[in-house]
């Protein structure tokens, strides 16, 4: 069944342009021109990703992805016109999973769609990439590629997730934010370090629950690692 995307886009040239290539690589797309669209398609419709542009008339593509964020862990991709470094951050803020500046090569856009589907498919992993993962009362199914904390669901990114399942599966190894990076993102990222920081950020506002994090540590001028305190 092939995946299914939804451009969001209030460029008419941009949408067309997307729509064929990646319709002829198999997916299925459909598209919207404005926020209020876009919605209303993402409430009706089920979509394995979103390509969404920050700057859209009505309501715009933050403010689209935090809304989504409320109900759903579809991975986004944010489309920002280049040196709009806070549109980037606030993107990866309010829940995105990756982003691209404007204009952007169609193979990148391809490569990031491909990587991000590949992690967010639970298909194909490891036994051990499938099992539970339980430290305190933090659960972590790498499967289901869910989070519980005491019993209570945790809703995540596929970059959160994916680097949740990286560090619990691997506790105590530091890992620096180039590895982190080249590891989580798959590709050769072209932002800069503070993606990792955001991200950390917003997985330790949802796992943690004191001003000390309890699970994922900081290695000053290192990395980061999650506790291997039982």
């Amino acid at each position: 069944m092939p995946k299914k995307i939804l451009l969001v886009d209030d460029e008419p040239l941009i949408l067309k342009g997307l729509k064929y290539s990646l319709e002829q690589d198999g997916y299925e797309t459909d598209s919207a021109m404005d926020g209020e669209e876009a919605l209303e398609r993402i409430a009706s419709q089920s979509y394995d990703l979103i390509l969404l542009d920050v700057m859209l008339p009505g309501v715009d593509g933050i403010e689209v992805c935090q809304r989504v964020r409320e109900h759903s862990n579809v991975p986004i991709i944010m489309l920002t016109a280049k040196g709009e470094d806070m549109d980037k951050i606030l993107g990866l803020e309010y829940g995105a999973d990756d982003y691209m500046t404007k204009p952007f090569n169609i193979l990148e856009v391809k490569a990031r769609i491909k990587s991000i589907l590949r992690r967010s498919a639970p298909a194909g992993e490891s036994a051990e990439e499938r099992s539970v993962v339980r430290v305190h009362d933090l659960e972590v199914n790498c499967l289901s590629r869910t989070v519980t904390l005491s019993g209570e669901p945790i809703r995540l990114t596929a970059k959160e997730f994916d680097l949740l399942q990286l560090m619990i599966t691997h506790r105590g190894k530091v890992y620096s934010r180039e590895t982190l990076l080249e590891t989580v993102w798959k590709y050769d990222y072209m932002g800069d370090m503070r993606t990792v920081d955001v991200h950390i950020r917003r997985l330790r506002e949802k796992i943690e629950r004191h001003d000390t994090p309890e699970f994922i540590l900081t290695k000053w001028g290192v990395g980061y690692y999650f506790t291997d305190k039982d």
